[in-house]
């Protein structure tokens, strides 16, 4: 007999749960990929949008009447961003989609615990796709009303909430807290390359028909969207497959309730195969046999069924509000340079449109790494709120380097911009996964997994509110330079680092202790 290949012999020493991990990982990496692939053509198509008016204004004087007698619909097609105003009403766009995104992001979380995961999940992509494309329409249809703008980067931005609480259920769910910060590290870093494939995709139509910068991503997002339902696999379902095939079915079920507790029993038919079905699917035929006779009547669980917890009650949990604040400033200053990065470049190094989103791509390289590094070093040390702090500390000073360096070329521009998306992202990812995760399966919640979703909505709707000030304070302040701009973004960074000094101080009292233990912090 031939000897089995090694490989086939790696593969074999995995079991199904932890096939299903690394398929649920994989999966909901794309899935989220997406969502930020979806996002981030706004910010290569603005340059563009005001592009279209400014060259047309700048023709020599000596140019033929019969040019500069065109109509309005030739001259600027793109209305009303060929005025002097043009950043504050992009600005107005990036605020339209970052504060229904944060109210909606409330709501997201306390809904998606009463529904089942995946087809929330669903019906969340295919009308984000659908909102995606609409603003890629304007393009293909001349559209120049800012209202149509403005009403799909609404619809867009409450449509998108769906994504993130329950990704993060789902992938917190699935994994422990052992090596959960190089985990969540390296699985958040969907965010940087989305950011990455949507920059490329959008640049690469940006000069020719802008509108398919938004429509290709909107088609890539709802056909994720399909695959999410014929493919995510809840923990709940695996476990709850794992837990009725020990105990032999086929059976029938009752459930009766005493003292408000919940009673699971199964009568089994002695002798019985097992016929196909969900639980055979989940964990295969060889889970399954004949059932040996047995009590007829037989307790399988009692337990109080576990319900979702409210919006206030989710506070109370240690560490939920600081974290939160602290995101808030964070998450101002990451999705500052997700939506104002391009064009700051396009300005700054005097590059097109194309060329400036390809290089705006590097910071998100920079929060691979960070994101990475932020998750190994809070592993190690068991203390999130002080990895979080240093890189804030050293994020300010470079973000004022930056905005120095980026005046000589681009050589500067590219080391600076691998920094400065470590330190900004390395925090954002750090908060909104990792430090989420702990804090919706903290020991205060007694095993209630449903928290999850709503613990990590409050984070990131918190974090939302400074992501939809952030873009619009740009706006204002870059009409007096940018140098307005980076001193805001600097700032902000340093009131993240206050808020996060009361746990910082908690965990350097502390001894070393084990990942996770950072935010298991008392009552209070």
């Amino acid at each position: 007999m031939a000897p089995v290949p090694p490989g086939v012999r790696f593969l074999a020493s995995f079991n199904r749960d932890q096939w299903y991990r690394a398929f649920t990982f994989a999966l909901t990496f794309l899935l989220y990929t997406s969502f930020h692939l979806s996002r981030k053509p706004i910010s290569i198509v603005k340059s563009e949008l005001h592009k279209n008016c400014s060259l047309l204004r700048e023709l020599p004087t000596d140019s033929s009447p019969q040019q500069l007698s065109l109509p309005v619909e030739t001259d600027c097609s793109w209305k009303p961003f060929d005025k002097g105003n043009y950043k504050q009403l992009l600005g107005t766009m990036d605020y339209s989609f970052l504060c229904a995104y944060a109210v909606g992001m409330y709501l997201s979380g306390i809904i998606g615990e009463r529904l089942p995961i995946r087809l929330y999940l669903t019906v969340g992509m295919l009308t984000s796709g659908l909102f995606t494309c609409l603003f890629g329409l304007g393009y293909v249809y001349n559209i120049h009303s800012l209202g149509f703008y403005i009403f799909a980067q609404i619809a867009n931005g409450l449509v998108q909430t769906t994504g993130w609480p329950s990704v993060v259920t789902c992938i917190g769910n699935w994994f422990g807290k052992g090596r959960r910060g190089l985990i969540m590290g390296l699985w958040n870093s969907h965010t940087s390359v989305g950011n990455i494939l949507g920059s490329l995709i959008a640049g690469y139509y940006v000069s020719s028909n802008w509108g398919l910068s938004f429509i290709v991503p909107g088609i890539i997002i709802a056909v994720m969207g399909i695959i999410c339902f014929l493919f995510l696999i809840e923990r709940e379902c695996f476990q709850l497959a794992l837990s009725l095939t020990e105990c032999c079915p086929p059976f029938k079920k009752s459930w009766s309730s005493v003292n408000g507790h919940k009673h699971l029993y199964l009568q089994y038919k002695q002798e019985a195969k097992v016929q196909s079905s969900d639980t055979e699917l989940l964990l295969g035929q060889d889970s399954t046999g004949v059932c040996v006779p047995v009590q007829q009547i037989v307790v399988v669980k009692s337990g109080a069924e576990p319900s979702a917890i409210s919006f206030m009650g989710a506070l109370h949990i240690p560490g939920v509000v600081e974290f939160s604040l602290c995101l808030l400033f964070a998450k101002l200053v990451s999705y500052t340079f997700l939506f104002w990065l391009p064009l700051y470049i396009t300005k700054a190094a005097h590059l097109d449109a194309k060329k400036a989103g390809d290089l705006s791509t590097l910071f998100d390289v920079g929060g691979i790494i960070g994101g990475i590094l932020a998750g190994v070093v809070s592993d190690k040390l068991g203390k999130r709120a002080t990895t979080c702090a240093i890189m804030l500390l050293l994020a300010a000073p470079t973000l004022y380097g930056f905005s120095m360096m980026s005046q000589f070329g681009p050589g500067p521009t590219i080391g600076m911009l691998l920094v400065c998306g470590g330190l900004v992202n390395g925090p954002y990812a750090l908060i909104t996964t990792a430090v989420s995760a702990d804090l919706g399966t903290h020991k205060s919640l007694k095993g209630n997994a449903r928290a999850l979703s709503t613990v990590t909505a409050i984070i990131d709707g918190t974090g939302s509110v400074g992501a939809a000030l952030g873009p619009l304070l740009a706006g204002l302040l870059s009409a007096h330079g940018w140098d307005q701009v980076f001193y805001m973004l600097m700032t902000a960074d340093f009131l993240a680092l206050l808020l996060l000094l009361r746990l910082v101080m908690k965990e350097l009292r502390s001894n070393k202790s084990p990942p996770g233990a950072a935010v298991e912090l008392k009552e209070h």
